[in-house]
């Protein structure tokens, strides 16, 4: 399993650290990864994910998991995100036309 954020797509890149005297070596930037669960207001229930820390502000900027997931590109998403995104629309298209 890769290195790599569910959410952003963010995922372990490579690069080099210059001395002084400008010597390079090799170095990864890892990204900071965790597990953390985020609570879906429309499914009712709690999601987990894979998440780079970065993303999580991310997240609450856009007003939580639910509206996240609706505006992220598809490319950039997991599959189980993926699979969450089809659940969160069908479930706001269902509400809306009851409404």
């Amino acid at each position: 399993m890769t290195r790599s954020c569910e959410l952003t797509g963010k995922i372990v890149m490579s690069g080099n650290n210059v001395s002084h005297a400008n010597n390079k070596s090799k170095r990864r930037f890892i990204p900071n990864i965790q597990k953390t669960s985020l609570f879906s207001e429309e499914l009712g229930k709690s999601l987990k994910f894979k998440v780079a820390v970065s993303s999580i502000r991310s997240v609450e900027k856009n007003g939580g998991i639910d509206n996240f997931l609706i505006k992220a590109r598809d490319k950039n998403l997991s599959i189980t995100a993926k699979r969450y995104k089809k659940e969160i629309i069908k479930k706001r298209n269902t509400n809306e036309e009851s409404s």
